[in-house]
């Protein structure tokens, strides 16, 4: 084959592939993720002088706590699962009640039908409240206030336990009080923020004034279920996951092959019109 066939075809070849990696960039762009808020360490890799840098994100470590439903619940037994956390107390006179009601109204948003948002599976999505006062807060005194709230208890847990383990998980792991922390006291986390974490665990926000989501403020709200499902369409993280979409490339090497086949036998009409001439 000559060199102009041969280049033909490489070019042919290379406007779908090029096509996808654009449409594929594109897209990501196009969409603001959530961010990964907090990281544990950077790993550097050296290959053959070239430097890249892996972020290794700070992922929630496991607990051990009872729901009102007297079940223990374990972080690590919840998989593929969007979290939604919250902290409150049963007693709590100002802002609790109000927190649980809007908690109560984004659970429902998740179960009926309707607006393209609310006809997302719910089971996708959990719901975990952590009293801070859990010596008060036993498993009775939640299920009564659950109750009282009209909360599903499909996806939505409200969680006691030994306080230490509720204290660190608020201010070590989901970082309560280090950041937009105005009105988190160490000693009593009474706080109307909400926290999210992803399927990895790791707590995602929005970057600015204010990482977490207010719970007490209907716009915030609105970015919260806005996030959620841009998390649940979040492709799965690891090794595992391909390089290309199968489909997709399907799509395109399909493509490439009527381009080539086209580019060929027009290259083959060409030399034959030039032979009779």
């Amino acid at each position: 084959m000559k060199l102009k066939a041969f280049l033909a075809i490489c070019i042919a070849i290379l406007i779908p592939v090029t096509g996808y990696y654009l449409v594929k960039n594109a897209s990501d762009k196009s969409v603001l993720m959530p961010k990964r808020l907090f990281w544990d360490s950077v790993i550097t890799k050296n290959d053959k002088g070239k430097l890249s840098y892996d972020t290794v994100w700070h992922r929630t470590e496991d607990f051990a706590l009872i729901n009102q439903l007297g079940d223990t619940i374990h972080l690590d037994s919840i998989k593929n699962k969007i979290i939604v956390a919250d902290f409150f107390f049963t007693h709590c006179p100002s802002i609790c009640p109000d927190l649980t009601k809007n908690m109560r109204r984004l659970q429902q948003s998740f179960m009926k039908g309707g607006d393209p948002m609310q006809t997302v599976d719910s089971s996708i999505v959990l719901f975990l409240s952590f009293s801070i006062d859990p010596e008060r807060d036993s498993v009775p005194v939640l299920k009564k206030y659950a109750d009282h709230f009209g909360i599903n208890s499909d996806n939505w847990w409200l969680l006691t336990g030994p306080k230490k383990t509720i204290y660190d998980l608020a201010l070590n792991e989901f970082k309560l009080g280090l950041i937009d922390g105005n009105g988190v006291d160490t000693a009593f986390v009474h706080t109307q923020k909400l926290v999210l974490l992803d399927r990895d665990h790791v707590v995602r926000g929005r970057l600015g004034p204010q990482i977490y989501y207010d719970g007490l403020d209907t716009s915030s709200f609105g970015d919260l279920a806005k996030d959620i499902g841009l998390l649940m369409m979040e492709k799965p993280s690891g090794p595992e996951e391909p390089v290309f979409d199968p489909v997709q490339m399907s799509i395109f090497f399909g493509i490439t092959l009527i381009a080539v086949i086209f580019v060929v036998r027009f290259i083959l009409k060409k030399q034959k019109q030039s032979g009779d001439a």
